[in-house]
């Protein structure tokens, strides 16, 4: 059964239920599968093996703070190492997520959709259930598949520490 917690997080200035468990470093990555643009299965993990990975949870690439975020690690993507893979997921639909990238210009990030089963969402305690999309939150995990770095924004417009995520994505090489 998956964990549900209330109030942690609003959304429209109304407290909502976060399903699944904060992850903290040191923890074992989960497993996730999402949808890739083409409506393909993609396992997160298994799919990006030997690399470090960021993952970039967002509520939908439709909204001005997850288009600056989105852009941003885009835009930072040139200046790291191929060892590096950057996943940003969301649960928007795959076609949008592809119209989004095309007129966005974003193509050094993988761009996911948790729309199907919301597993990334469950197991990483990002599911707003009762409006069935992500709170922001990073995650690096490392080429062994631990989390190096875990952090869940207070506020859903609020962006990450890119410095501290780029930083953490580095030591974990």
């Amino acid at each position: 059964m998956t964990t549900e917690r209330f109030g942690i997080v609003k959304f429209r200035g109304q407290a909502v239920t976060v399903l699944g468990p904060d992850l903290k470093p040191g923890d074992v990555a989960p497993e996730f599968s999402v949808q890739t643009l083409d409506w393909s299965l993609f396992n997160g993990l298994a799919n990006t093996p030997g690399k470090v990975r960021i993952i970039a949870a967002i509520p939908s690439l439709e909204t001005d703070v997850c288009d600056r975020e989105t852009r941003r690690f885009n835009q930072e993507a040139a200046a790291l190492s191929k060892d590096i893979a950057i996943l940003v997921i969301s649960t928007d639909l795959p076609y949008t997520q592809k119209r989004w990238c095309g007129a966005a210009g974003v193509d050094q990030v993988t761009i996911l959709s948790d729309h199907m089963d919301a597993d990334f969402g469950a197991k990483y305690g990002c599911l707003i259930k009762e409006v069935r999309v992500l709170r922001r939150a990073t995650f690096v995990v490392d080429r062994a598949g631990k989390i190096t770095y875990a952090a869940y924004m207070p506020a859903l417009g609020e962006e990450p520490d890119y410095a501290e995520v780029l930083a953490a994505a580095r030591a974990a090489l």
